[in-house]
């Protein structure tokens, strides 16, 4: 079997930032992978670099494909749109290598350890990662839009109706849900180096809602997106301290782990880190320098499945325990899910439910289940779902394809 063609499309109508992928061989099995952020630059990548090793290629020598393409771009950095590529194509891999078994990846990876994977909400809605009204559709990290109050808008709901939003996820089976209530005052001139007193209580006003209302009926998470510097992270963890959090995520700038060892060290709540690593000394500081409570992986940022699990098993060693990172595509979603089941060191899976509700069905041709908090691991072969083909269409959605 020969990778014969390579196709990529970007679905600037519905998710922007994402950059779908197919890898198609000789015999007639297509792969689906799928990275988000810069997705043309992704794309350039794959069909200008990266085609030139893998067609004519048997799909099925996954490590060797990694170990090739990483170690060729480290030879001129290797952590941007490279490495993402990389994650790309080696969900693609695996779920070729799925089909061609008939085995769901997990099967591959050893076996099941959880049928199902416990899930929070992160509160966004519809246009936090997809299409926004702004017809550039361009959002930058950390800077989502709110929107307005809507059909599944979480973000709205969680800064205007917390307590409303926490009974109805409550209802709906969740135990946790994250919020990024810090953002706004990031946003402000020198926010990273000051945040007011006034906007610590702004920021923690939805917490201090809902612990008031409901109690301990659900937990809580914060995700601060990186924005802040030392002194400003420690003074909003001493606020964070009397709601009990799960984890407060990313408060820190995570470009200094010595930093984030310090941090941990002097903020009193559980921290997690970070979806923002992409390369493994990253994470393997971060546990040697007692850096985080948690560690925080999204698969087609760090290299994929093989990385993921990689990365996972390596946290187990340290007893940290890891949490799956997605408020992108349906197969980062997907591929978390996968290796979580293999392992009883992942603690939970991220999904915003306007993405698996309003956006995903747009875009793969399976739905994902979530019942009672928990995502059900797929039993279909690969990686569990193939995108619609509708997405991949001559002269539309910068629809790309090189061939053998």
């Amino acid at each position: 079997m020969q990778i014969t063609k390579i196709e990529t499309a970007i679905p600037d109508q519905i998710m922007p930032g994402l950059l779908l992928l197919r890898i198609h061989t000789s015999d007639g099995i297509v792969g689906c992978g799928e990275t988000y952020y810069a997705p043309e630059s992704v794309a350039s990548m794959l069909h200008d670099w990266m085609h030139h090793h893998l067609l004519g290629e048997n799909p099925l020598d996954i490590e060797r494909h990694w170990r090739f393409l990483y170690e060729r771009t480290t030879n001129f950095g290797s952590r941007g749109a490279e490495l993402r590529a990389i994650s790309a194509i080696d969900l693609a891999l695996w779920d070729i290598l799925g089909q061609v078994t008939k085995m769901p990846v997990w099967q591959l990876l050893g076996g099941r350890v959880q049928d199902s994977i416990p899930t929070y909400n992160s509160c966004g809605g519809p246009s936090y990662g997809g299409k926004t009204e702004d017809s550039s559709g361009h959002i930058w990290p950390g800077h989502g839009p709110m929107g307005n109050q809507g059909p599944l808008n979480d973000y709205w709901s969680i800064v205007h109706e917390p307590v409303q939003l926490a009974e109805e996820l409550i209802g709906e089976g969740y135990t946790a849900l994250k919020t990024w209530s810090t953002d706004f005052a990031a946003h402000k001139t020198n926010g990273p180096l000051h945040v007011s007193l006034m906007d610590v209580e702004k920021a923690v006003e939805p917490f201090r809602k809902i612990r008031e209302a409901l109690g301990n009926k659900i937990e809580l998470i914060l995700d601060g997106h990186g924005f802040f510097q030392l002194p400003m992270a420690i003074r909003l963890a001493q606020h964070l301290r009397e709601f009990d959090l799960l984890w407060a995520e990313d408060l820190l700038r995570v470009d200094s782990i010595d930093t984030l060892a310090d941090f941990r060290d002097k903020a009193g709540i559980p921290l997690a880190v970070s979806e923002m690593f992409s390369g493994p000394d990253d994470f393997r500081l971060t546990l040697e320098k007692r850096s985080a409570d948690y560690l925080m992986i999204d698969p087609t940022w760090v290299g994929g499945i093989s990385q993921t699990r990689n990365i996972t098993r390596l946290a187990q060693f340290y007893n940290v325990p890891v949490v799956m990172h997605d408020c992108t595509g349906p197969l980062t979603l997907l591929a978390g899910v996968q290796v979580a089941a293999t392992s009883n060191n992942v603690a939970w899976q991220e999904s915003v439910r306007a993405h698996v509700r309003m956006l995903y069905p747009k875009l793969i041709d399976t739905e994902v289940t979530i019942e009672k908090g928990r995502i059900t691991v797929p039993e279909r072969a690969g990686i569990g779902a193939a995108w619609q083909p509708e997405l991949f269409q001559s002269g539309q959605g910068q629809h790309r394809i090189t061939s053998l």
